[in-house]
């Protein structure tokens, strides 16, 4: 029995050598190294690189200001997919009924999130186009030509369009998450809680959202981190502009590494990010918990 339990130990304990290996090469070593580089005034060139302990941090916070409006851009991403999110889950909970067709409207709802992202985005440019526009054809063809916006190139509304294209891209793959989340309910403890009388909303808000704690947790944590870290729609549709009006943060940082050589100062960027994202995390978990009770 001992030699069994030991041949057990070793076996685990040898697979995961690899595994660990893995994650100091690509996960541990990088980010330490990223850490570093922060603490540094380095050009991307250069073999040796300044130390200049916290001073991109301080010029990060305090002479910026570009920075902080592109993670502003990034926080309208984040709010508007926010709005979307109860729709969502009430489209699911529609598809959860399992009528006709219903295997068909997922589908075609998750399309938009495995469409290479590049050539979405190349196509939602030229559809927000002032010339020629397919969106503003439809608002002329409607009797709404007053509505007409300089989509992409105005500081006031570009986000918001911006955003749109990301909700319509991630729309169908939340959809999907949810229905997962409430087909994984029991239908037995539905049953019962119905026969204590509990009302749909009640069935919902009671039994169905602590069931799904954990998918609300990754669809917010995915909201979060798509948001903080996009790139593609921006950069292909506006790149940025005018200005940096519809910059977001990481494209910002990549501007700085990459357009003004600037790599202390962009791995600063990154290492915020990574703050950012982890302490937005458990401050979501925090308050999941408190409004969606065990």
């Amino acid at each position: 029995m001992k030699s069994i339990s030991q041949s057990r130990n070793l076996f685990i304990l040898v697979s995961l050598v690899i595994p660990v290996i893995l994650l100091f090469l690509f996960v541990v070593y990088p980010s330490a190294d990223l850490i570093a580089m922060s603490l540094t005034n380095w050009d991307g060139v250069s073999p040796h690189r300044e130390y200049i302990g916290v001073g991109n941090y301080v010029e990060m916070i305090t002479n910026s200001p570009d920075l902080w409006l592109s993670l502003r851009n990034n926080l309208i991403y984040l709010l508007v997919h926010m709005v979307m999110m109860p729709l969502e889950l009430a489209i699911a909970a529609m598809l959860n009924t399992k009528f006709r067709g219903s295997n068909f409207v997922k589908t075609i709802a998750f399309l938009p999130f495995i469409m290479n992202g590049v050539g979405m985005s190349y196509a939602f440019s030229y559809f927000f186009s002032p010339v020629n526009g397919g969106f503003n054809q439809i608002l002329t063809g409607l009797g709404l030509s007053g509505w007409i916006q300089r989509w992409l190139s105005d500081p006031k509304v570009v986000n918001y369009v911006l955003a749109s294209v990301s909700v319509w891209r991630f729309f169908g793959y939340h959809i999907v998450l949810f229905s997962t989340g409430l087909t994984s309910i029991s239908t037995d403890v539905m049953e019962a809680s119905h026969i204590d009388g509990a009302n749909a909303l009640q069935q919902l808000w009671y039994v169905q959202l602590p069931s799904m704690r954990l998918v609300f947790s990754f669809v917010l944590f995915d909201c979060i981190r798509g948001t903080l870290q996009c790139f593609d729609i921006p950069f292909i549709m506006t790149n940025g502009g005018p200005g940096y009006a519809s910059s977001t943060f990481t494209l910002y940082t990549i501007d700085t590494a990459f357009k003004y050589n600037s790599f202390g100062m962009a791995a600063t960027m990154a290492v915020a990010i990574m703050v950012i994202v982890v302490a937005v995390y458990g401050l979501q978990n925090l308050l999941l918990k408190t409004v969606v009770k065990e």
